[in-house]
């Protein structure tokens, strides 16, 4: 099974990569966002500002969101998950809008949120079957899904303020979004990200 990750140009994905490459799958890297979705499973990274993540997503927005639309199994993490929005008060330019909603600054006093917290109500089974109950933020902005019954899959909270820890897309729910970082969340997030590639390779 092929699975892309789509550079921002923002960091080094080593650790993402790694926890990805589970046995029967090849992982590679790919800048250019048309080019990216020829592969079995796209996955949008966590590293990097909103702005600069559209920027290098414009030129094939379009295609990319016309290849998840039609069924490619989409993981977002952290400004990927922000990325299936429409916009993010963190800079211009345009998300995917594959979720109706947008992205907002958290509202606590201490920000940005860096360390563990706990999902609360998860309702995808990724999470039980992970054994993933506490998670790793690394995060200053959030998503606000206009229609939250449809598109959340589990919370958090950071001083006060409940945030999507997850979301769920597409008519076949094959788009999964998280704010958290599972590859920095012990063995479990591991054991989440390689059971959502077992899952898509259905």
């Amino acid at each position: 099974m092929r699975v892309t990750i789509f550079d921002y140009g923002a960091g080094n994905l080593h650790s993402l990569a790694k926890a990805l490459d589970a046995p029967a799958t090849a992982v590679r890297v790919e800048p250019d966002p048309v080019a990216a979705v020829d592969t079995d499973v796209l996955v949008l990274p966590g590293v990097g500002a909103f702005q600069l993540a559209a920027e290098r997503l414009a030129p094939g927005r379009d295609a990319m969101r016309a290849a998840i639309a039609r069924g490619l199994p989409t993981l977002g993490i952290c400004l990927g998950m922000q990325l299936l929005f429409d916009e993010s008060e963190e800079g211009p330019g345009a998300g995917l809008g594959l979720i109706p909603g947008r992205v907002t600054r958290l509202a606590a006093r201490h920000v940005p949120q860096i360390g563990w917290n706990s999902v609360e109500a998860p309702s995808d089974a990724l999470f039980a079957r992970a054994g993933l109950d506490t998670v790793y933020y690394a995060n200053s902005f959030v998503c606000r899904p206009d229609a939250p019954d449809e598109a959340v899959t589990a919370w958090s909270e950071h001083e006060g303020d409940r945030f999507p820890a997850a979301v769920r897309a597409g008519a076949a729910n094959h788009v999964v979004g998280v704010q958290f970082h599972p590859e920095k969340s012990s063995v479990a997030g591991v054991r989440f990200l390689r059971t959502f590639l077992e899952d898509m390779r259905r």
